[in-house]
């Protein structure tokens, strides 16, 4: 590599090109971390928007798969016949596929697939609301992207694959029982994340566990939705607002009073293991490109 002579101390400079602005990346990381171990300085890396894209579709992706899941087992039995996903099945699936998503991308974005989620993670400190809204269109986009691909494959089959109240369900009552019901969800999502496990194998089995608990017994009355993203991308999709709000009000309420339970619990801040469980380590501890061959 070529170096050029400058007045600035130190003597030589890199020349014009890729080199000096990886250089002068490298320098604002340093001016920011001075004081701090290389491992806390590597925290910066998620600044870098070099890998915003791979994020974004990571969170896409993921609730592409859950919404397909989740909405595809109603679509299913209403085109093929009412026992053609048994009730169990289709209420466990979602969970499954949610522990599936987390063991392999959940590195790259955090793996929230909920805007409750993003959210909760913001108003805890773990993860920057400037983030936020890109997150939240990625989800929905996800959302609405699976729904389109049923509706392609099976046709559209009325309001099947809608969270909707139960019969004599209020929406009032639909949207208390998904404020609870995300307050357990966004509480275990914290608490794991608090331990470094979100992007282990222990946030899987626990996330995953709680949707198909919650599902089992609280799916008849709301649907236990407990994610705006996937009621409100299929209702846009299928042009059905039934009791709306009471998917978007009752996920989110529940992520902030979640929030509340958590600082209880643990004080101010989900820590270093938090931040990582929110952000993923994408550009902290994994580089593009092959790695050499010894």
């Amino acid at each position: 590599m070529r170096w050029q002579m400058t007045s600035q101390p130190g003597g030589l400079a890199p020349p014009p090109g890729p080199d000096r602005e990886r250089a002068v990346r490298h320098a604002e990381v340093a001016l920011r971390s001075i004081g701090q171990p290389n491992s806390v300085a590597g925290e910066f890396d998620f600044w870098n928007d070099r890998y915003e894209g791979r994020r974004l579709f990571s969170e896409l992706l993921g609730t592409f798969f859950l919404v397909l899941v989740a909405v595809g087992g109603g679509m299913v039995n209403a085109r093929f016949g009412g026992n053609a996903v048994p009730y169990g099945a289709k209420v466990v699936a979602p969970a499954l596929m949610v522990a599936a998503i987390i063991l392999f991308m959940g590195t790259v974005s955090g793996a929230h697939l909920n805007p409750a989620v993003s959210c909760a993670f913001a108003l805890r400190g773990d993860f920057p609301w400037r983030r936020v809204p890109a997150y939240v269109v990625a989800q929905f986009l996800g959302a609405i992207l699976a729904t389109l691909l049923l509706w392609g494959l099976i046709g559209k089959q009325g309001s099947a694959g809608l969270t909707l109240p139960g019969e004599g369900i209020s929406t009032t009552t639909a949207m208390l029982w998904e404020l609870v019901l995300t307050t357990g969800l966004v509480s275990v999502i914290l608490g794991t994340a608090s331990g470094a496990q979100q992007i282990g194998t222990l946030a899987a089995i626990g996330v995953g566990s709680y949707i198909a608990l919650a599902g089992l017994w609280g799916s008849p009355v709301s649907g236990a939705s407990m994610n705006p993203a996937r009621s409100l991308g299929p209702a846009l999709v299928l042009g059905d607002w039934t009791s709306w709000w009471a998917y978007l009000v009752g996920p989110v309420a529940g992520g902030v009073l979640a929030v509340g339970i958590a600082y209880v619990l643990r004080g101010r801040g989900g820590g270093r293991s938090g931040v990582a469980a929110a952000q993923g380590t994408l550009g902290v501890d994994w580089r593009p490109g092959s790695q050499p061959r010894t």
